[in-house]
């Protein structure tokens, strides 16, 4: 789901939800481990692969013109290089040449633990606390002689690189997205592994939770379920969403505590990761027996998320399969467009190595789907003041159509398959 930071997500279940978890998450991680056998995970991504990603992204820097891409640390660090690193007022990056061997910039002092986790061959650059780490990016594209062209910087970069880099002599600075972007849209075959062990693991935590759920929990107990799951399959838990009652009419949540009740709506949306790629999946539920306007709008929602992988097809503009969704929904009175009652977020999401990435099935987004690009399918109905239902299951895209990671629950009767 377009749900925020995971800090925000917990804010959001409530300031008790943490303190009943920690209190009751060695009992309930003892009772999946005797419930849940353990599953083999597939290889994390390894050194061959980095290698021809770097390969590729030499090639389309020659393509485009840029002489050298600079990347500094989260997910596309870790994608070229293997270096998992945080981001801090320190830089640490990688400078990607279109020819030869790329180099690692980083404090002096962080040089070992770096060295540690570098799976390319890369020289490793270091500056001190007192010098320009930017300097050392600037001698270097001098010695490739690349210095006269462009440089690209990954898109999330933050500002005062760009705004270091424009004050180096007769620096071009550009969007590394033909390049960055375009090889990360794609996921191969091992990517795609990956996922697809992410989001079964998830599915089973949700269904494991989902079927223990009963009156007078609270979102602290179901998560701490989830996490169980997790912790037994070898999935780091993200997070998510524990939505019960009305709070479910609200795609973030509410703030307010929250006590399952017979009768209530409960929405789980959750995250985890396998070897650093993602699994995004949601499923809502009736805690005793569904109401007609509960069963309505969850066989709603059911169609809208078949109208997607009905609609997706290689080379449609992405933004299409949103507006397929929503043409439906507001044939039914919902809208329009992002108006409530109604679908007031995107159809989808890109997802990979981070939960939230580009390209979005959003109206207005014109780029062509493409075999190797995943997504969410999620597009929920909210009633404010009453509930709401979002059911999400990622896929991804194949010469002959789209593929779901895991299947859509048939009905609101058997909400977990």
């Amino acid at each position: 789901m377009s749900h925020g930071s995971i800090a925000r997500r917990r804010i959001l279940q409530g300031g008790a939800a943490l303190t009943a978890l920690t209190i009751s998450f060695g009992r309930v991680l003892a009772q999946a481990a005797a419930d849940i056998p353990p599953i083999p995970l597939p290889p994390p991504i390894g050194a061959p692969e980095r290698l021809q990603r770097l390969a590729r992204a030499k090639a389309l820097m020659k393509q485009h013109g840029i002489g050298s891409v600079i990347v500094e640390s989260g997910p596309s660090l870790d994608y070229f290089t293997g270096i998992q690193w945080w981001r801090s007022e320190r830089l640490t990056a990688v400078v990607i040449p279109a020819e030869g061997d790329p180099i690692i910039v980083t404090p002096f002092f962080e040089r070992p633990s770096i060295a540690e986790m570098l799976e390319v061959p890369a020289e490793i650059r270091t500056w001190n606390e007192d010098e320009d780490p930017l300097k050392l990016v600037a001698d270097f594209l001098r010695e490739r002689k690349v210095a006269a062209a462009p440089v690209g910087l990954e898109e999330t970069d933050r500002f005062w690189i760009l705004d270091r880099l424009r004050q180096l002599p007769a620096v071009q600075v550009v969007s590394a997205n033909p390049v960055v972007r375009a090889l990360r849209m794609i996921k191969s075959p091992a990517e795609l592994a990956l996922m697809q062990a992410a989001n079964d693991i998830m599915l089973a935590s949700l269904r494991y939770a989902g079927e223990r759920t009963k009156v007078g929990m609270t979102a602290a107990d179901i998560d701490a379920m989830i996490a169980a799951v997790h912790h037994q399959l070898g999935s780091a838990y993200d997070g998510g969403l524990v939505l019960i009652g009305e709070a479910s009419a609200y795609p973030h949540g509410s703030k307010q505590p929250h006590v399952v009740e017979r009768g209530d709506i409960v929405l789980l949306d959750c995250t985890g990761t396998v070897h650093g790629y993602q699994s995004d999946i949601s499923r809502t539920f009736v805690v005793g027996q569904p109401s007609a306007d509960q069963r309505k709008l969850w066989d709603q929602v059911h169609r809208g998320q078949q109208i997607v992988i009905e609609t997706a097809r290689v080379g449609l503009p992405a933004g299409a399969v949103d507006d397929a969704v929503r043409a439906a929904y507001e044939s039914w009175g919902f809208g329009p467009g992002y108006r409530l009652p109604g679908l007031s977020h995107r159809t989808g999401h890109g997802i990979g190595m981070e939960v939230h990435e580009p390209i979005y099935l959003v109206h207005g987004e014109t780029t062509p789907l493409a075999p190797g690009m995943c997504f969410s399918d999620e597009p929920g109905l909210y009633i404010p003041g009453k509930f709401g239902v979002r059911l999400e299951d990622c896929w991804h895209m194949t010469a002959t159509g789209p593929k779901f990671f895991t299947k859509p629950p048939p009905s609101i009767d058997q909400p977990f398959g």
